[in-house]
């Protein structure tokens, strides 16, 4: 947009009421004058009818018109049919009273630490004081427009990149609290600020995944680590109690070779000092000699020829 770009002339409109009333007025006047033989009163109803029909205008829902009297602010109009005196009065300008959405953007705008980066958002905003938007400004949706822009230029100068990335609410918040305050002499509420994104360097987006990365990599390490020195100390509590307990660390031993053992088809080396050691060697022993039965008993083994 132009910053030297003056106020648009007012919007010249025509509306189907205005034109009934002037073909109407001025068939009727063309009947009459030619019934009477009165070429008179059809230029009568001819003025006539072009003085109605720029007297009557007509407002949609949604508008307001400002109304000037020989230059001077008179009033409102609208929405609906109203009328104003021709040549007197004159409709300087249609205010739309809807919610509009307008956005914005800053480009290459350097953050506190002195990123540049590109930033879009929309703008949520109304008219609450038609006459005020007409009167106070000159043309209220462009100075809106440049009031937002320099507001994201002023919050992104004064914001860190990480900030900006991870409190987008809160810089949201500002933006509106900012554009608002400038806004509000000219009667233009603004109802919310939205940043849609943030655009970085991609050079600067590949350093921010690399220490991204490390920084995953480093808290799994850390959590590996925590692991680790939790097993060791109960590693180390269980040692005690073998150590005070022979007959526990032989269970535990038994047991686990127990559970290798379960496994069909598993086989199990284990050195003949720990069989020693826990007696396996006695105990397998018994075992085999509960099993064996002398020849002539029931279900004894047969000694081989």
């Amino acid at each position: 947009m132009n910053s030297g770009t003056r106020m648009q002339a007012p919007e010249l409109r025509v509306n189907a009421v205005a034109v009934l009333l002037f073909v109407v007025i001025t068939v009727s006047g063309f009947v009459i004058g030619a019934v009477l033989n009165e070429p008179v009163i059809f230029v009568v109803s001819l003025i006539v009818a072009a003085f109605v029909a720029a007297a009557v205008k007509v407002a949609r829902q949604w508008e307001k018109a400002v109304i000037l009297r020989l230059g001077k602010f008179k009033g409102l109009a609208g929405p609906g049919i109203f009328a104003i005196i021709p040549v007197i009065d004159s409709v300087a300008s249609w205010i739309d009273m809807r919610v509009i959405a307008d956005p914005f953007k800053a480009e290459q705008t350097l953050t506190k630490d002195t990123v540049p980066v590109d930033v879009d958002a929309v703008l949520f905003w109304m008219v609450r004081d038609a006459e005020k938007a007409a009167l106070q400004v000159e043309n209220y949706k462009e100075a809106v427009s440049w009031a937002a822009q320099t507001a994201l230029r002023d919050i992104i100068g004064k914001t860190l990149l990480s900030e900006m990335l991870a409190g987008r609410d809160h810089i949201d918040e500002e933006l509106k609290k900012v554009i608002d305050q400038r806004t509000e002499p000219w009667g233009i509420s603004v109802q919310s600020v939205e940043i849609r994104d943030v655009v970085i360097p991609a050079n600067l987006q590949d350093a921010m995944s690399r220490e991204a990365q490390a920084e995953r990599e480093r808290k799994a390490r850390i959590i590996l680590g925590t692991a680790e020195l939790e097993i060791a100390e109960k590693f180390a509590e269980a040692a005690m109690t073998y150590e005070n307990s022979p007959v526990a660390l032989q269970l535990r031993a038994m047991n686990i070779l127990y559970e290798g053992l379960k496994e069909k088809g598993a086989l199990v080396v284990v050195p003949s000092s720990v069989v020693e050691t826990m007696g396996l060697g006695t105990v397998a022993g018994l075992s085999a000699m509960a099993q064996y039965r002398p020849p002539g008993m029931p279900g004894g083994q047969e000694k081989n020829k």
